[in-house]
């Protein structure tokens, strides 16, 4: 029954593709010359500004996306001249009604937005999704959100089914969907219902493990250029470019770069228009394009089930990094059990040495040189005491890296009560990332001012921000001689307790210093890097109410402030 259902919604989702393909040499009949934008006029498109991949403001502050290169290759063999302006949705909402934008170059088809848009034929399929935090019971139908907090996106397709429907769920609207995913991640409201693709790819950029689709209570709904109601002119010139792109295989090469195998692949029309132009026979056009769609809903099938199997794996993944706590744990216990007997039995051993040493040194004064050991004991008197010194030293070492792994491996309640002495997280970091600062240079300086007050919040999580800074100060260091510089003092004026973390590195541009802790944003892509690390530890510091800023000049190094409120009373 459920696979019914499923092939019926892809057979429906082709047939409202192909349609408006077979009616197009009518349309392009009925369509009046005049009706088009006149030529050098600017059509204004507007678009979200956070919903990835399918739209976006990237690293350097430009549209892109799915749609953009969309729109832009539409503009193109249109002939048309375009602007793209991304924001707030529920904004551009607001300027496609007013007249300030012309056209939306992406929105999901329903009825409840029939009596106020026009649709161009869909260019893609959105699938919507129920996320909640893992454990939450899996959700069936609407009536399951009846009573709960849901997060929506405001303006979004969600937030005006809902509002329509009125099923008695508490609605929340936010911004964007990570937005959405982020509160919810951070224990706030019971779900969010986004779009299956951009929750998925948003939750795994920002590292929101906890969070899981619990339920897709919509069948792939068609996403297209919307334009206001009687503004069928351009719309006709969008929809006319669409179709140019899917015959001429446009469409494909702009779908793979996006989406690839995520979604299902574009169907090419070429062969059925090109036997509609020559035999003019409608019905056997029909039975060909019928022909056609049974043979690509296997493939979009297969395709489906590979993206579920990809995502199963992507779970069990999950679980597994989930009890890396566990495993580090007991590996921790296996290793200072033995480093245990070492700082028991080094101190006898230096005892004993010491009790012998007066008759090795008496036989020594009578009988001159000689071995004991395979050394003689002019060297061995020497040197074993100080060997003994290293491994008593090795061991405790070992010892105090362990714990400091266990603490930061050990699972984060997110509590925010904890009182916390900044110097002894500040030295529990540097012993965390002592191999990556070994590696990297040889000059660390700290300066660790006494007597500072705690600060509230959690340790854990203020440590995993003093290591993603360090080691951004090790990354940007051009050879071994530069150095990084560690200071922690209190402002007795803001009742703040404060840490600098200046290094000598390479140093950022201006024009991406104000953008460094933003989401995705990163200048180390080509190395691997995510733009997650700045953007996770400045939401780390905001939740604990403190503040985090950057200076930094090129060739001449950054300094990271970090001020966090003292403890009331300090």
């Amino acid at each position: 029954m459920i696979r019914s259902r499923y092939t019926m919604a892809y057979l429906l989702s082709y047939m409202r593709r192909f349609l408006p393909v077979l009616l197009l040499p009518a349309l392009l009949l009925l369509v009046p010359c005049s009706g088009w934008a006149a030529a050098g006029e600017t059509i204004v498109v507007g678009g979200d500004h956070n919903y990835p991949p399918y739209e976006f403001i990237d690293k350097d502050g430009r549209p892109a996306g799915f749609n953009v290169d969309l729109t832009r290759a539409i503009a193109e063999v249109m002939g048309m001249t375009v602007e793209i302006r991304l924001g707030r949705w529920e904004e551009m909402r607001r300027a496609l009604q007013t007249g300030e934008v012309d056209i939306l170059q992406g929105m999901v088809q329903a009825d409840v937005r029939a009596k106020d848009y026009e649709f161009s034929p869909p260019h893609s399929i959105i699938n919507q999704s129920v996320f909640a935090r893992r454990g939450t019971k899996p959700v069936r139908d609407l009536n399951d959100l009846k009573g709960k907090d849901v997060l929506v996106q405001n303006g979004g397709m969600m937030h005006d089914y809902l509002l329509e429907k009125n099923i008695g769920a508490r609605i929340f609207p936010v911004d964007t969907h990570v937005d959405a995913l982020r509160q919810l991640a951070a224990g706030k409201h019971d779900y969010a219902l986004v779009g299956n693709l951009p929750g998925l790819y948003l939750s795994r950029e920002f590292g929101l493990s906890n969070i899981v689709p619990v339920g897709r209570l919509f069948a792939g709904q068609p996403y297209a250029y919307a334009v206001k109601r009687g503004n069928d002119q351009i719309l006709s010139q969008f929809s006319e470019g669409l179709t140019i792109l899917k015959n001429t295989g446009r469409y494909e090469k702009i779908h793979d770069k996006w989406l690839g195998a995520l979604e299902p692949s574009p169907v090419s029309w070429r062969k059925i228009v090109t036997y509609a132009a020559i035999t003019a026979l409608p019905l056997l056009l029909l039975l060909s394009a019928i022909g056609y769609i049974n043979r690509t809903l296997k493939k979009e099938i297969a395709h489906r089930t590979r993206e579920m199997q990809l995502q199963q794996q992507q779970l069990i993944q999950a679980d597994k990094m989930a009890s890396l706590g566990i495993l580090v744990s007991g590996i921790a216990h296996e290793i200072n059990n033995p480093t245990g007997l070492l700082l028991y039995n080094l101190p006898v051993l230096k005892k004993i040495f010491r009790s012998a040493e007066e008759h090795l040194e008496e036989r020594f004064r009578q009988e001159g040189d000689f071995m004991i050991g395979g050394l003689r004991y002019s060297q061995f008197r020497e040197d074993i005491p100080l060997l003994i010194e290293e491994m008593q030293d090795g061991a405790t070492r070992i010892k105090r890296i362990v714990e400091d792994l266990k603490d930061f491996a050990r699972k984060d309640t997110s509590e925010m009560d904890q009182s916390v002495l900044l110097n002894d997280v500040v030295r529990a970091a540097l012993r965390l990332v002592d191999n990556s600062i070994r590696k990297t240079t040889g000059k660390v300086v700290t300066n660790l001012a006494d007597g500072l007050p705690a600060v509230r919040g959690n340790a854990q999580r203020i440590e995993q921000v003093l290591v993603n800074l360090i080691l951004n100060a090790c990354q940007a260091l051009p050879d071994p001689a530069k150095g990084i510089f560690l200071t922690t003092g209190y402002d007795p004026e803001r009742k703040e307790v404060l840490l600098l973390v200046r290094d000598e590195g390479v140093g950022i541009p201006k024009e991406d210093l104000s953008r460094i802790a933003d989401p995705f944003f990163t200048t180390k892509r080509e190395t691997g890097g995510t733009g997650l690390g700045l953007s996770v530890s400045a939401s780390i510091i905001k939740e604990h109410e403190g503040t985090m800023t950057f200076e930094s000049r090129p060739g001449e190094g950054t300094t990271v402030r970090v001020a966090l409120p003292a403890l009331q009373g300090a």
